[in-house]
């Protein structure tokens, strides 16, 4: 066999500890079955405090709101509304909005996005939370709400969308949401028309990009809206940018930067190959020519979260010339943010039991667990990272396992293309019936986008894990049975 290529998981100290811990994960899985969703609520609150440090590094004030469609967990929610009124949560959907109100956050602390059917528009202009209005049309529906129910100003943040630069050639690309920047003045004119049943308080925006040129061009954009609706009368108090600033899923770059290049020579003929029937993820070998491109999440990203936003605030406005930090300052604006992915870091685990270990014809090592490729979204999301393997009977078998082992795993729904995990990914040792393989960060976005009950298999059940202190015993409840008062403390 080749040498071994990893790609490791980074594993902050919380998630690391429940992964060396495999008393407790064992019964836990025995219990409630495979697949289970593990979650760690109190990393949350300590992701909102890197956050936090970030607005007292540029003193700037503002909501950290948490994008709710990052994952359905209740235990997060309530754990996310006893970390105070400085933090709040972004939600697209009716059911998202009664989720957070039941989960303890106040109407002050929520902002309603996305695009809104009746239902969903009218409980939020009921109970008064900030609606970032998509177009104009739902600016008009909105405020024709609250005219129609005698119901008090409901404040909204305009989105806007496709901003470009007149400093630098930057373009933000275009997008189903929000209206164009190049729109604005008519949309302001709407917010006048309708000032007596919409308090404007700002503008947002949204890309489906992680390029700081584009995010800073958007943010000159919405600076410069808001000194036009200053110059009407209006009273703009603040700019949400949204979320997209990543996450870092591997501990190393350089195990990155490796295996994508041997995936390369694989697909080209010049080694062993690393994939199951020869898959490329977007590249593929043409007469020695390699030709497509790679289309997967950049695993390794060192400028991700609070660092990608501290980086972004440092950068000058491109056609107003200053650090975007600083014109947000001198003009008193709160800063919004929507982390999902950033604020869901390191906060979930999904565990499943290894079935079966079988060794095909041509020496290929299949393993299949009790869990589908539904469950475990990560190649669907186009995440690389490696399981831990967490064996039952650990002390028996030595820390060192058997050496080191490729494998591919399959999922248990009766369908071809039900893998795991496309790649030849390399364990420490061979997995048996009954070990556990961890899939490390898995609370952002690939939890709960895919899971489905095909083929009468079940979705992975939700549990909540804590501890009294640092080293404490570990504690465990379902996710919905969770409230901040398990946990030692709370961030008020």
């Amino acid at each position: 066999m080749s040498e071994p290529l990893y790609l490791a998981p980074r594993l902050e100290s919380r998630p690391a500890a429940l992964l060396d811990s495999p008393a407790f994960l064992h019964p836990l899985v025995t219990a409630l079955g495979s697949p289970l969703n593990v979650l760690l609520p109190d990393q949350i609150a300590d992701n909102v405090r890197a956050f936090r440090e970030v607005y007292a590094r540029h003193r700037l004030t503002g909501r950290i709101c948490y994008a709710h469609k990052a994952n359905r967990s209740s235990a997060l929610v309530r754990r996310l509304a006893a970390t105070g009124p400085g933090t709040g949560i972004d939600v697209a959907s009716l059911g998202e909005l009664q989720h957070a109100l039941a989960g303890g956050l106040t109407p002050d602390r929520i902002v309603a996005t996305g695009p809104k059917d009746p239902d969903f528009l009218w409980l939020a202009a009921r109970t008064g939370v900030t609606v970032a209005v998509d177009s104009p049309a739902e600016l008009t529906a909105l405020a024709a709400l609250v005219e129609r129910f005698g119901l008090p100003r409901v404040p909204v943040l305009p989105r806007l969308s496709e901003f470009a630069s007149t400093g630098t050639r930057v373009l933000t690309r275009r997008s189903r949401f929000g209206t164009p920047a190049t729109e604005a003045d008519a949309l302001l004119d709407l917010v006048e028309k309708h000032r007596d049943s919409v308090e404007f308080t700002g503008v947002s925006y949204h890309l489906d990009t992680m390029a700081p040129a584009e995010k800073a061009a958007a943010l000159d954009g919405c600076l410069r809206v808001l000194d036009e609706s200053r110059r009407r009368g209006l009273r703009p108090r603040a700019v949400d940018i949204g979320g997209g600033f990543g996450a870092d899923y591997l501990a190393d770059g350089a195990q990155w930067e490796r295996y994508t290049t041997e995936l390369t020579r694989a697909l080209l003929g010049r080694r062993a190959p690393l994939t199951w029937e020869g898959h490329g993820y977007g590249l593929r070998g043409e007469n020695g020519t390699l030709r497509g491109a790679l289309g997967v999440y950049p695993g390794h990203r060192p400028v991700a979260g609070p660092r990608y936003l501290d980086e972004l605030l440092a950068l000058t406005a491109p056609s107003l010339g200053r650090p975007l930090a600083t014109l947000l300052l001198e003009n008193l604006y709160d800063l919004h943010t929507e982390p999902g992915r950033a604020l869901t870091d390191q906060c979930g685990i999904t565990l499943a039991r290894v079935v079966e270990v079988r060794v095909t014809a041509d020496g290929e090592r299949l393993v299949r667990l009790a869990a589908n490729a539904r469950d475990i979204g990560l190649e669907d999301h186009g995440l690389l990272v490696d399981p831990v393997l967490v064996p039952a009977g650990a002390a028996a078998r030595g820390p060192g396992g058997d050496g080191p082992v490729g494998v591919y795993l399959l999922g248990n729904l009766c369908l071809e293309s039900d893998l795991i995990s496309r790649r030849l990914v390399f364990l420490p040792g061979e997995p048996r019936p009954g070990d556990l393989l961890a899939f490390a960060n898995t609370a952002g976005y690939f939890m709960d986008f895919t899971a489905d009950h095909a083929l009468h298999q079940p979705v992975a059940r939700k549990v909540a894990v804590y501890r009294d202190g640092d080293a404490g015993p570990w504690h465990w409840c379902l996710d919905e049975e969770y409230w901040p008062h398990l946990t030692a403390g709370d961030d008020e």
